[in-house]
Parts: structure tokens; sequence; C-alpha cells
């Protein structure tokens, strides 16, 4: 990386307002510079108490759309929706995936929540998203892009994710099940880069998350990823990058999740991993030493 490149990185803790425990290992990283950002599940079990926290700990936050796990914001849609199976809960990870290629998804249920989902951020913070992104990386998908670009510059909304990670496919330590849901998700996301541009909307430069999700984050690991994102820049140009991180304790099952009950990855030991790894005092002389800023959106 050349010495006159400046580099602004937005470490981003999603799936704030899951669960309490969740929630105190997010506020735990950010008041110790772990995580610069958060990203708000608006149908979590606890939003409620995480936007308070946000609001004591003056944390920059945006809003994690959620159109996969639990219940429907708009509780129209929680009855006779194609967003919802017969319980009315959201479809899941694949199953809305599966639904969107059978063409089953009406777009206007799609567009009426994540406008919901919208209102009630702005009802639970007191302010307008920072950014927005999609719980699961659904706000990439087909159509649903289209509707969520759509959304985001009627709000006002400037930021989003666009989750294209520069050197994945040298990643051999991603199970092939993994790395094949990981090359759908890019595939999206490329297909989103005009859709979202047409619209105004912005993302960092670099999107880093896929390679060191869960037992993947390691140190290395993320020195690997911030290098293949900087070895070829410009001289004295700057570059914005973006890690999507899941930190927090673990989940019990009795507590938290969007209406369901908490998924498994929530109480596994993994979001405990990340936070550990994202507080190593060897990370972060990794970014003095690559010149790295900490920062939130609201500072790109």
């Amino acid at each position: 990386m050349s010495v006159n490149t400046r580099v602004k990185l937005v470490v981003t803790g999603d799936d704030f307002g899951y669960c309490p425990r969740r929630d105190v290992g997010i506020v735990e990283c950010f008041n110790t510079g772990a995580i610069t950002n958060v990203s708000l599940l608006v149908n979590g079990s606890s939003a409620a108490c995480a936007a308070d926290l946000a609001r004591r700990y003056n944390m920059p936050i945006g809003l994690h759309a959620n159109l996969s796990e639990g219940l429907p914001v708009c509780r129209e849609l929680r009855q006779n929706s194609t967003l919802v199976n017969s319980r009315g809960v959201f479809l899941g990870k694949m199953g809305i995936r599966k639904a969107l290629a059978q063409g089953l998804l009406i777009m206007s249920e799609v567009r009426q929540e994540l406008n919901a989902q919208v209102k009630l951020f702005r009802e639970l913070t007191g302010q307008n998203p920072q950014h927005m992104d999609g719980h699961q990386h659904v706000h990439v998908l087909p159509k649903i892009r289209e509707e969520f670009a759509q959304v985001l510059k009627e709000h006002g909304i400037r930021y989003t994710r666009v989750p294209v990670e520069v050197g994945l496919h040298r990643c051999n330590w991603i199970k092939e099940e993994l790395m094949e849901f990981y090359r759908s998700v890019e595939e999206d996301a490329l297909n989103s880069v005009e859709i979202f541009r047409s619209q105004g909307i912005r993302w960092p430069d670099v999107y880093i998350g896929l390679s060191t999700m869960g037992e993947n984050m390691t140190v290395k690991n993320i020195q690997r990823a911030l290098d293949y994102s900087t070895e070829s820049p410009t001289s004295g140009s700057s570059t914005s990058i973006e890690l999507m991180t899941h930190p927090g304790y673990p989940s019990i099952s009795s507590e938290g999740g969007c209406g369901e009950g908490p998924d498994d990855f929530s109480q596994s030991w993994e979001r405990l991993h990340e936070m550990k790894i994202l507080k190593d005092p060897l990370l972060h002389s990794s970014y003095s030493e690559r010149g790295i800023q900490l920062c939130a959106f609201r500072d790109l």
C-alpha cells in the first residue's frame, strides 16, 4: 500500500437490537474503539433498548433492513402477504431467495415493509438512518434492489453496502457450500451497482466481511483483506472501506431474535469470538501501521 494513500475504515456492528446480550457486547466494542458504527434491526426484540443505548453513548447508527428473519414491522403484512409463511413470519435467508426466483413476491409489499422499517427507525432513534443495508444481504437481490434504492432516495438515506470483497476467491479456508452462497451475494451486489448509482446512493469503495465472518475472523484474515483492498491504489488517493462484523455475547435460547427467538449463529461462540478479535491490540496496531483511520459513515 502506498504511504500516501489515506484509508478510512468503517467497522459496522450488525444486528444491534437482536437481543440484550448482543447489545451489551456491541456497546462494549464501540466504547473500546473496536467498532465505529452500528446497524439496527428494528424488528429485533431489544430494538427500543438498543436505540436508547445508541443515544446514551452517541453511537453512529444506521438501519439493518430485515426482510428475511422474524416478524414484519408492518402488521398488515403478517397475514396474507407474499413475504411471510403460514405462521406470519419472514421466509428465511434462503426462503426469500427461493420465493423471489419463483416470482412469488409482490414488490409493493417489499416497499411497504421497507418504508415501515424506516419510519420505526426514526421513531426509535429520533433521526434518519445514516446508512441502510440489508440483513442477510437481501437488499441486493433482483427486483428487491430496485425497491430498496427507491426507498433510500425517497428518505434521503445516502449510504448503503455493496458486498463485493476483493480477494474472496483466494480465501481457501471458506467451506465450499458457504463460498457458493458468497459468490451469489457478490453477483447480486455487482448487478446492484448501477441501480444504486442511478439514485445517487453511495457506498464505501471497498467491502470486507464475507471472508472474516464468525470463526473465520482472525487478525491475520482481516489484515490480509485490508492488504488485498489497498494493494493497487492510485498515489495520493483516498480509499474508504467497510468491515462488516457481528460481535456480541452469545444469545440464550429464551431471549432475543426478531419474533421467533434467536438463531443458531446468534447463540454460538462465534459472536464472542468476533468481539475478542475486534478488540485485539494486534489488530489495532496493524491499523496504525497501515495508516488506517477508523471512522463512521457520517465521516466519509
